[in-house]
């Protein structure tokens, strides 16, 4: 068996490296030897986009040729792999495309389907391909498909989970018999493809020696991001027990009530009959707040014991169009290190640096509370964590016991200033309007004393 591999290097805006890895198995004996090639697509990135909690996440495409059969056609299989730690591909899921270098089609597809077949007037007869565009759709077939018409790991309808998540669920594939249309020649490799997911774009390939093939693939496992949306969906609110104050989240987190655009529900009210649009993602309709968010997370610092303290976590869906299925929140936090027990979530440490154990990552449990509902009184879900109070850094001041950073699903949550932090009693902000009023009454009593003396 010969293995000759193909790598398509691509770099994405949303939040990863998308690594093409084409490899062409030949295990038939009618099998003819194709050249090998190495191919990298190359992109300009932006370096702020970098994500320091998932440094190696990418997503990995690879295109297998299984066999060469009589007559110039191939049966391939791709594969679509997500190895990130905590990131997700949502509904409506993976679009995946590219462009055929000539004129080949796909004769069969199964576990997906094309969306649109093409111009196929060029064949004749009962049977005609699956497929006759030059720039294929490709999308996953929903689960419950006909079983002659799946494959292994096919059926998710696009949706892929995180690798940490559910390593069940985090890849997806299919197979197609494709061919060219004009003669029996071997169809050549696609170019140019693409996800259809927001914030991915994709240049024009350029060949290069074979022999580079290992140095790129080392190359292939950084990542440079973009972030995926111009404004947050998430923020943060805080609370103690040692000080009635909740900081709320900050004012115009992800939009501001009133401004152009920013539409919203009034709470008890029930949202306007809404027109979604066929495969796009629902834009978010969510309930009129200060900070205008889809999603609030609190963070409640809620008992002190002599070595141990707790905390309980509240994510809040406020969002009346959709619900998050598999959802997961990371935390960064000194005292992860020292997590005791974690109740009504499952929660898994994030080691992305080996001396460092401060993320972790928050997730339902399976038919219990792995699904947010819309807002609500169900559109909430809340755990509450026990940990040990390590010797030498633990402390209550100065805002020590609030997290230094939340994501939901991937998302960055726009955090209070810690100016703002509830503090303790002995350590609260001094109040300028009542010191003055102090020292005027001293100056007062001073001035009255010196007068009657």
């Amino acid at each position: 068996m010969d293995l000759i591999p193909c790598l398509f290097l691509v770099n994405q805006q949303r939040s990863f490296y998308v690594v093409v890895l084409m490899t062409v198995l030949l295990f038939s004996s009618t099998c003819f030897l194709l050249p090998a090639v190495v191919v990298i697509v190359n992109f300009s990135c932006h370096a702020d986009g970098y994500d320091p909690l998932d440094p190696n996440g990418n997503l990995n495409i690879r295109w297998d040729v299984l066999q060469q059969n009589d007559g110039g056609t191939q049966d391939v299989r791709l594969t679509i792999v997500n190895y990130q730690l905590f990131r997700h591909v949502e509904l409506p899921g993976w679009k995946l495309s590219w462009t055929w270098p000539g004129d080949e089609v796909i004769w069969n597809i199964l576990g997906a389907e094309a969306t649109e077949q093409g111009d196929c007037s060029a064949f004749k007869g009962k049977q005609l391909p699956h497929c006759c565009e030059k720039e294929p759709v490709i999308i996953d077939l929903l689960p419950g498909a006909p079983y002659n018409k799946q494959v292994a790991n096919c059926c998710k309808g696009g949706v892929l989970s995180s690798m940490m998540q559910d390593p069940g669920k985090y890849l997806a594939a299919f197979q197609m018999h494709i061919g060219s249309a004009s003669d029996s020649s071997v169809p050549r490799l696609p170019a140019r493809f693409t996800l259809g997911l927001p914030g991915y774009t994709c240049g024009e390939p350029f060949k290069v020696p074979p022999t580079n093939f290992l140095k790129i693939k080392a190359v292939g496992g950084h990542r440079h991001l973009f972030r995926a949306s111009s404004a947050p969906t998430c923020c943060v609110s805080l609370s103690a027990f040692y000080n009635k104050t909740i900081v709320p989240c900050p004012k115009c987190s992800c939009a501001c009530h009133g401004e152009d655009g920013a539409e919203c529900v009034k709470p008890g009210k029930l949202p306007p009959v809404l027109q979604l649009e066929h495969n796009e993602p629902p834009k978010p309709v969510v309930q009129c707040s200060d900070h205008m968010c889809p999603i609030r997370v609190h963070w409640h610092v809620k008992l002190s014991y002599t070595q141990y303290w707790r905390v309980k976590i509240t994510v809040t869906n406020l969002n009346y169009v959709k619900n998050y299925s598999e959802w997961n929140l990371v935390v960064l936090h000194p005292n992860l290190r020292s997590v005791t027990q974690v109740f009504s979530f499952n929660y898994k440490p994030l080691n992305v640096y080996d001396n460092i154990n401060d993320t972790g990552m928050f997730y339902g449990i399976q038919y219990y509370n792995d699904v947010l509902l819309q807002t609500g009184e169900s559109g909430n879900v809340q755990t509450e964590m026990l940990l040990h109070k390590d010797p030498g850094i633990f402390t209550f001041k100065e805002g020590w016991a609030f997290p230094r950073k939340i994501t939901f699903n991937g998302e960055e949550c726009v955090m209070p200033s810690p100016d703002d932090y509830p503090r303790l009693p002995n350590t609260a902000r001094f109040d300028a309007q009542a010191a003055s009023s102090i020292i005027i009454l001293l100056l007062v009593l001073l001035l009255t004393v010196t007068v009657l003396s």
